[in-house]
């Protein structure tokens, strides 16, 4: 099967790009770290503003009423920029609240400043006013007391939440709560892809322009290697993360062995890319200066995001075990 994008998918990630590209950037993401008070960049009111934050959620509840490979075509590009809040939390709140306009609204315009809570440090946390969690069987929401920690990413704006008084959204929706962290995966997945691809970008940028023994050290084989390791990773993950995008919104019964995949592969490319990126670099690679550190910091966090590495290669070859003996 043909998982290209189409034309109109290719001008929305280049609005997207456009967009996020005039306010996130690696800087933007080192002065989060240097100073714990800025704010994450676009931030969650202009996220809204653009009506990129709200491609899932229906026409019907003022969202874009798009797919979910639409929203992934933009996390790619949020990716590039190490943008933030994520567009992970918007895209599981966008399940988790199927059928109750009125908080799809609010989520929409955004009135309703909401993260989702696993059970471990919250995904953009920072910010929110409000936590969607599942109590037993029942997908519930209610206020949260946020405890911040020093950041290995700040743009992620992780954080410990205890969850106060709730509100049932609905009722024994366990299968809901898997489908949307599911999304979840590979729309985290497809941020990865716009992270890891930018980091081979650098690098190969960086190795034209750097010589040494009068050649540039892209011409040395040793650096070119490592080079296209990284970059048939990332294509490796393209592949999957399209192929997800594509299952959510059309074969729900392929989702869980495509979300699997692609968050697997995410977290083995972004980190590849990232270690990468800071060896090509050689000693300015580890400067605090340099941005090579700022996706290495996306790659350490993302890979425990939603799930490890490890968890997701188990659920792949788990369902393709099962697969086999039918």
């Amino acid at each position: 099967m043909h998982f290209d994008l189409d034309s109109e998918q290719r001008d929305l990630a280049a609005a997207a790009a456009d967009f996020l590209g005039g306010s996130a950037s690696p800087g933007v993401a080192r002065g989060l770290l240097d100073d714990a008070g800025a704010a994450i960049a676009p931030g969650r009111v202009e996220l809204v503003k653009s009506g990129f934050a709200a491609i899932t959620v229906p026409e019907s509840a003022g969202g874009g009423g798009g797919s979910v490979l639409d929203l992934a075509v933009v996390a790619e590009q949020a990716g590039r920029v190490l943008a933030g809040p994520s567009l992970v939390t918007f895209a599981r709140a966008a399940v988790l609240l199927d059928g109750d306009d009125t908080r799809l609204a609010a989520l929409a315009d955004g009135s309703l400043a909401v993260a989702i809570h696993d059970g471990g440090p919250v995904l953009d946390a920072v910010g929110a006013d409000s936590f969607l969690t599942l109590a037993g069987d029942d997908i519930v929401i209610g206020s949260g007391t946020v405890t911040t920690r020093d950041p290995i990413d700040a743009t992620r704006g992780l954080a410990d939440v205890e969850i106060g008084d709730t509100e049932v959204v609905a009722a024994g929706a366990a299968d809901r709560w898997r489908t949307a962290r599911l999304v979840g995966q590979v729309v985290l997945a497809a941020e990865g892809l716009g992270t890891a691809a930018r980091a081979v970008e650098v690098g190969i940028a960086y190795t034209k322009e750097r010589h040494a023994f009068g050649r540039p050290i892209g011409s040395y084989q040793a650096v070119k290697h490592a080079l296209v390791d990284a970059y048939v990773a990332v294509e490796q993950l393209r592949s999957l993360v399209w192929w997800g995008a594509w299952a959510a919104d059309h074969a729900p019964d392929e989702l869980p062995l495509a979300a699997a995949a692609a968050k697997g592969q995410a977290a083995v490319a972004l980190e590849g890319a990232a270690e990468t990126l800071i060896q090509v670099h050689g000693g300015i690679g580890f400067t605090w200066e340099h941005d090579a550190h700022l996706f290495w910091r996306r790659a350490k966090v993302d890979r425990f995001l939603l799930g490890d590495d490890v968890a997701a290669f188990d659920e792949v070859a788990r369902i393709a075990l099962a697969g086999a003996g039918r």
